[in-house]
């Protein structure tokens, strides 16, 4: 029931006013460029001109000069000159033509691209929680990407309206009763693209989504490649993948086989039917009176102007579709609203003794079923706060509250005694260091990894940090020491290695407030020795708050907090917390026991 309600939101075409308002959103895109796009139109009206001229010179020479025998070597040379200037001037016009069209395109996908990587940016982590990797990435590169075959499309539009205006009055100049005639087929044209243009939409939009879907599925099978292998599913994750992409095909096979039969054949069916009607008609007026050669060259040359775009039109209505489907997928990820915590800033709010403060704080990642109830605490300036608990029990919650990850339902979270929404977001993210348990490296080296790519850090900055976490230890004896090259999510280092330069990244930018998310439960005894040394330092003069997976490594903490489904149930220095033989003295006790056990 579940993939036919998915199917269903896709399966049915856009209407015209939904591809009106996507093509009106797409001209603002290219608003800033539209001098591209003007000079492309005023170049296809002038193409269109020279398709008309150059019919026109032949005729003349054929019917005027070839008929009576008239024909000179001057006037040979003459129409033979205007013929090839004609030609030099088209060849000229389309390539000028071609180049603004294609470059306007190309500023306008880039400004897009740049547009939505920021938007992405600004949403709320909710977004990301229920949107897969996959499908946001295949919008932003495949999606994106059909915009340059839509701006293609209504280039070759521009030139399609050009050509069969121009034509038309050629032919109505030339003989208007033969012209009136050739628009019988018009109607049933405009059919075809019609029936072609809604039940294309369709197939688009199944195959969007099955491409947005092989996408995620491709990235999932990647990034959780050492999971497969050590669970040995490498075949059913192949029947999986197999299964995704045979739907893609599906979709793409019922693509192929709708512009087989509709597109380039249906034109060249009606320009053909078009050259019968044409010849048909003089040919009945060649029975009665000298029908002159040249009116019929120049007939049958305009009627292929008139299809020739048409034939060309219809073969880029398949990325029409497709970049109608693609456009309202892009604005569906600009038009969501899930947006990042806002902010009120006041101009003097600033961090400067570190003082952090929740009163009665509830919050609910779902809005409806809270995972902090009435959490309340106060970490003085200095102080380190230790957050334990079960699974499940609040510690991350309370970190992305204070991280303004996520915005809290009730309740009032301070810091310095100011509300933290009145903080301007660079004041929050420059005065809170946040450590999370997985450390995240980027493409890189160890360097712009340490600096984060901020290039107001000097080198010098970065050497200090990381000697101060002790990571100068292990840099100092690579190849390349800080110009290492970090390859893709850092696998080539420990994660001791990881985690002590993202120590030393938390470092460098002087935070006052310390945030530490389990930051040494994947470390070593050893490594966390060395740690925990430049924690001793790093955390004087400022405030920490941290969640503890080792309760050895927050005994000396000023506040334990125990938290036990979302509430606070005890709290106290850790020798106050033993004596009450609670929470947290069982949990001591559970961990000493698995020690010994080991």
């Amino acid at each position: 029931m579940a993939a036919k309600a998915h199917e269903s939101a896709w399966a049915h075409s856009m209407s015209t006013k939904e591809q009106l308002t996507v093509i009106g959103r797409l001209f603002r895109f290219a608003a800033p460029y539209k001098w591209f796009f003007i000079g492309s139109v005023l170049l296809s009206a002038l193409i269109s001109g020279v398709n008309v001229f150059l019919p026109w010179v032949l005729q003349v020479y054929m019917d005027r000069y070839l008929r009576h025998g008239s024909a000179t070597m001057a006037i040979m040379w003459l129409f033979a000159g205007l013929y090839l200037f004609g030609m030099v001037v088209k060849a000229v016009t389309q390539f000028w033509q071609n180049y603004t069209s294609t470059m306007g395109a190309e500023y306008m996908l880039e400004s897009v691209r740049r547009k939505m990587f920021a938007d992405l940016h600004g949403k709320g982590m909710r977004y990301f929680d229920q949107t897969p990797g996959g499908s946001i990435l295949s919008r932003l590169m495949n999606d994106t990407m059909t915009f340059s075959n839509f701006w293609a499309l209504l280039n070759t539009l521009i030139l399609a309206l050009f050509a069969v205006i121009s034509s038309f009055i050629a032919m109505a100049m030339t003989d208007w009763t033969v012209a009136l005639a050739t628009l019988i087929l018009v109607p049933f044209l405009i059919f075809v693209i019609w029936y072609y243009q809604n039940f294309s939409s369709r197939v688009y939009r199944r195959m969007r989504e099955r491409l947005s879907e092989l996408n995620t599925k491709l990235s999932e099978a990647i990034t959780g490649i050492t999971v497969i292998q050590e669970f040995r599913q490498e075949h059913r994750m192949a029947d999986n993948f197999k299964h995704t992409n045979r739907a893609y095909y599906d979709t793409r096979r019922a693509m192929i086989r709708t512009n087989s039969l509709l597109l380039s054949p249906m034109i060249n069916l009606f320009y053909a039917l078009g050259t019968v009607i044409i010849l048909g008609l003089f040919g009945m007026r060649g029975m009665h009176q000298v029908v002159a050669a040249g009116v019929i060259y120049a007939f049958i040359t305009y009627i292929s102007n008139f299809y020739s775009p048409m034939s060309q039109m219809m073969d880029s209505l398949s990325d029409f579709q497709n970049g109608m489907v693609a456009g309202s997928r892009v604005l569906k990820i600009l038009d969501d609203r899930t947006l990042a915590p806002q902010q009120h800033p006041v101009a003097d709010a600033r961090i400067t003794r570190g003082k952090v403060e929740f009163r009665h704080v509830t919050f609910a990642y779902d809005e409806e079923h809270p995972v902090l109830r009435d959490v309340s605490f106060v970490a003085e300036p200095g102080q380190t706060v230790a957050l334990v608990g079960e699974t499940g029990s609040g510690k991350t919650s309370t970190i992305n509250v204070l991280m303004r990850f996520y915005e809290f339902q009730s309740g009032q979270v301070l810091i310095d005694d100011r509300d933290i929404r009145e903080y301007p977001a660079a004041e929050l993210r420059a005065k809170l260091g946040l450590v999370l348990q997985e450390p995240q490296l980027f493409y890189g080296d160890i360097q712009s990894n340490i600096r984060m790519f901020n290039p107001n850090i000097s080198d010098e900055q970065v050497r200090q940090a990381a000697h101060f976490v002790q990571a100068d230890d292990f840099i100092d004896r690579l190849p390349q020491q800080y110009a290492t090259p970090v390859l893709e999510r850092g696998t080539e280092y420990s994660a001791g290695q990881r985690q002590l330069i993202t120590f030393a990244r938390t470092v460098v930018t002087d935070p006052k407030i310390l945030i530490l998310d389990e930051a040494t439960a994947n470390v070593d005894t050893e490594t966390e020795t060395m740690i925990q040394t430049g924690l001793s330092r790093l955390q004087e003069n400022r405030t920490t708050v941290a969640i503890a997976h080792r309760l050895s490594t927050i005994q000396n903490a000023d506040l334990i907090l125990v938290l036990h489904q979302g509430r606070i149930v005890e709290r106290g220095t850790n020798d106050e917390l033993m004596q009450k033989r609670g929470y947290y003295y069982d949990m001591i006790q559970l961990q000493n026991a698995a020690h010994q056990d080991d």
